[in-house]
């Protein structure tokens, strides 16, 4: 009688499973379909629990190291209830601990009587019953397929194992497909970050805007938070230069000290990745309290390393998948050799001006001074011949006037003649010298005005960031404003909108003012600056009658 029995339970098994083969192939299909990752994932679970009537199924993904979980993609949890739980699980303890250690199918009545459990976090939906199936790619493990919670308060039993274990190697070969597709796909982003990068340094526009435009793809393409581009600064360590960042920060322009063990690292030409940022001991910046995932790589060519590549996502994000690394530091070598590029491009053409003012100084030396000189000696024997006591009068004043001219070309001369003079450390003295600079392109010499002790009470950070926004100021108005009169001041005394002191920097012309439509990313850059630093900029009215022209005005806490 018992034989017959089991023969009866076997008959009624092997019929119910087969009557649920079609609803299995189905299922295989639908798994089958489409080919990003990670909705392949969320069909992959949606399936599972249809096919095995489960209220909840999840998906724990194997870390690259095989030490936890890289990610868990869930179904039947609504949102609601995700925020209430908080922390995904980590893979690091417990029944999915020892899944990932011990790759093999485990079918349970009761999850919470099991040993290897260890409860579940507050707010969390009850679940007793459960079925967990490993799912491997291209023999590896990938990661389990867990379900629990059959409905009807049920439990899962041999023949739902059966199906699922079939349905996880159709997902095997699905979630395959899916990261190869996915790989090829992120290997043609960073293809074409690496194209946009390289045409932006080398297109010969501003050096700012195509750093930017590097910290912007890193961070794009890399998923991360924030992007940088660091320099080495004058004084030793790095200097941040160009900031890409969902979230306002003060990054730009600080230096991080040669003194850490990280820049000592980069600076040698290694690369450093950080799995947490915020709580590494060897980070000394205070920026980093809010990352965590980081990368830092150094843009090294021909053994120089140029700069400091850096790309930071957000705390509690994943870490960085070594694929990721690998395009990453891909990127950063094309993106070194664009600089380099740059670099002696704008060597080629600092040599061409260097060779254009010797002949210029030539020029001026050998015929315009030659020629005055004559015209002098002409009008000298012109005053000897005459004997009007006005006439020698005027002629002796032209004379004198032509030395004057004289000295003042040979003046010009030498000049032409120096190389650039290292920036004086007064930001008064800095100033002037940018407006001495740039009197020699506008073909006179902007007016300039001072309020309050700006030696005294501008910080060198702030200072540095003034001096370049004068620069790109006054290069605006030459390149654009075909003014005839600048003025420069520097207010030490105002007061920020937020009651903070600050410095505020007018530079105001009476050209041809800013056209409707016109290119405007040099003020992108003054108000980006001033943004850094807790301040603002922006543009109005000008100097000309009735506003004509054009005044900038940029501003920062001291």
């Amino acid at each position: 009688m018992d034989g017959e029995q089991e023969g009866a339970r076997a008959s009624d098994m092997s019929t119910e499973l087969t009557a649920r083969v079609p609803q299995l192939l189905e299922a295989m299909r639908s798994v089958g379909t489409g080919l990003q990752l990670h909705s392949t994932l969320d069909r992959i679970c949606e399936t599972a629990a249809a096919l095995t009537d489960a209220r909840y199924a999840a998906i724990g993904v194997v870390a690259e190291d095989g030490d936890g979980l890289s990610d868990f993609v869930h179904h039947g949890v609504d949102a609601a209830t995700a925020r209430l739980i908080g922390r995904l699980p980590d893979g690091q303890r417990g029944l999915l601990g020892a899944l990932i250690k011990h790759s093999e199918p485990v079918l349970l009545a009761d999850l919470s009587a099991d040993p290897r459990s260890c409860g579940f976090p507050p707010h969390h939906p009850p679940m007793r019953s459960f079925l967990g199936v490993p799912i491997r790619v291209q023999g590896e493990i990938f990661g389990n397929l867990y379900l629990t919670e059959k409905r009807g308060g049920a439990r899962f039993d041999d023949d739902d194992l059966s199906m699922v274990r079939v349905l996880a190697t159709e997902a095997g070969i699905a979630i395959g497909n899916a990261r190869l597709y996915e790989a090829a796909q992120q290997r043609e982003r960073w293809i074409d970050g690496a194209v946009a990068v390289t045409t932006a340094l080398l297109s010969g526009g501003d050096a700012e805007d195509a750093l930017q435009v590097v910290a912007e793809q890193v961070r794009h393409l890399s998923d991360s938070t924030a992007g940088l581009v660091l320099l080495p600064a004058d004084e030793g360590g790095l200097e941040i230069v160009a900031v890409s960042s969902e979230r306002p920060t003060e990054a730009l322009g600080v230096v991080v000290t040669p003194e850490s063990e990280i820049t000592t690292r980069l600076l040698a030409g290694e690369a450093v990745f950080l799995e947490d940022a915020a709580n590494d001991p060897r980070v000394l910046s205070a920026l980093a309290r809010h990352y965590g995932p980081a990368m830092l790589l150094p843009l090294r060519s021909e053994g120089r390393v140029l700069g400091t590549l850096v790309t930071l996502r957000g705390r509690g994000a994943r870490t960085f998948t070594e694929g990721e690394r690998t395009l990453a530091a891909q990127f950063a070598a094309q993106a070194a050799l664009a600089l380099k590029m740059a670099e002696a491009q704008r060597d080629r053409e600092r040599l061409a001006v260097y060779e254009d003012r010797d002949r210029i100084a030539r020029d001026l030396h050998d015929l315009v001074i030659q020629r005055l000189f004559a015209t002098g000696m002409m009008l000298e024997s012109a005053q000897r011949k005459s004997v009007v006591p006005a006439v020698q009068q005027g002629v002796g004043r032209a004379v004198d006037e032509l030395d004057v001219t004289i000295q003042e070309i040979r003046t010009a001369i030498f000049a032409l003649q120096q190389e650039p003079a290292e920036a004086p450390s007064g930001l008064r003295t800095r100033v002037l010298r940018e407006i001495n600079t740039a009197a020699v392109p506008l073909g006179f010499k902007p007016s300039h005005h001072f309020v309050g002790a700006v030696d005294a009470v501008v910080g060198e950070l702030t200072g540095k960031n003034l001096i370049a926004a004068l620069r790109e100021a006054l290069s605006n108005a030459f390149r654009h404003a075909d003014a005839d009169r600048i003025d420069v001041v520097v207010d030490a005394t105002v007061t920020l909108p937020d009651g903070t002191p600050g410095v505020r920097l007018t530079v105001a012309d009476d050209g041809v003012g800013i056209p409707e439509g016109g290119r405007r990313s040099g003020l992108k850059n003054l108000k980006r600056r001033a943004e850094s630093l807790g301040g603002d900029s922006w543009y109005g009215p000008g100097i000309g009658e009735d506003g004509g022209g054009t005044g900038v005005v940029w501003q920062a806490p001291h």
